[in-house]
This record gives structure tokens, C-alpha cells and sequence, in this order.
């Protein structure tokens, strides 16, 4: 068994960290940016998120959807199907000794595609953009999953 200091020396372990924390870290943002539409644009989707704008029938009208909000929700929604798979392959792939450039590779395209996916479908950009960034982001994993598959598990 590797012990912490064997792990902190690990260079792809420790790209796998710091390339995983900017990730999660923009999935935070993610939550927040609902969070910010939904008070801006005064959208809620529970009544006692309501209840400061009003009481009763009043608070009721700030019940609804937005297009705006919602495109936010499924951008935040569209980071967790994928960046968990990422997360937890990721984190096998950084442990079964890959060569840093290439997981340096794969790490990178996959931020840089989250990222690219997040731009594509806030601004909004046509497609497809953002097809373009989710499919970049799935490959990697893939790639990831089929190379830990193929070189280092049993099957």
C-alpha cells in the first residue's frame, strides 16, 4: 500500500488533484450562478424559498421557470453526469501509472472541454458547440476507462 507521501510524490496523482479541484470547483461555480439567476430573476421552485417576496397568492407568482434559470440548472446538471464519471475513473487512471504527458493529456482536454461546454451553453453558442465540448469531456473518460480496462485490471 502507497502511503500519503508515496501519493504526494506521484506527479500524476498530483495533476489528477489539482486538474480535479479546478473541475469541481467550476461545478461549484455552477450551483452558485443557479442560485444567482434564481434570486435576480426572482424564480423560485419551492414556496418557502418564496416566502420573503411575499405571502400567499403574491409569493405564488415567483413559483415558475425561467428559461434563463433553467438553462443553468441542466449546464449544472450536464457537469454532474459527467464529472463524476471523470472523478472517479480519473482517480483509478492517476493510480495505475500512466505516462504524466499523456495524463497530463487527458486531464487537460477534459477541463478545457467542461469548460467549453459551460461557455457553449450559457452564452448560448449554436451547435455544435456544445456537442462538440460534451462529446471531447466523454471521450477522455472513455479513453481513461479503456486504457485502465485493457492495460491494468482483471477481467
Amino acid at each position: 500500500m502507497a502511503d500519503l507521501t508515496q501519493l504526494m510524490e506521484n506527479e500524476v496523482f498530483m495533476a489528477f488533484a489539482s486538474y480535479a479541484t479546478i473541475i469541481l470547483s467550476k461545478m461549484m461555480f455552477m450551483s452558485t450562478a443557479t442560485a444567482f439567476y434564481r434570486l435576480t430573476r426572482k424564480v423560485f421552485a419551492n414556496p418557502e424559498d418564496c416566502a420573503g417576496f411575499g405571502k400567499g397568492e403574491n409569493a405564488k407568482k415567483y413559483l415558475r421557470t425561467d428559461d434563463r434559470v433553467e438553462r443553468v440548472r441542466r449546464a449544472h446538471l450536464n457537469d454532474l453526469e459527467n464529472i463524476v464519471p471523470f472523478l472517479g475513473i480519473g482517480l483509478l487512471y492517476s493510480l495505475s501509472g500512466p505516462d504524466l504527458s499523456t495524463a497530463l493529456l487527458h486531464f487537460r482536454l477534459f477541463v478545457g472541454a467542461r469548460i467549453y461546454h459551460t461557455i457553449a451553453y450559457l452564452t448560448p453558442l449554436p451547435q455544435p458547440n456544445r456537442a462538440l465540448g460534451f462529446f471531447v469531456g466523454y471521450g477522455v473518460t472513455f479513453s481513461m476507462a479503456y486504457s485502465l480496462l485493457r492495460n491494468k485490471l482483471y477481467l
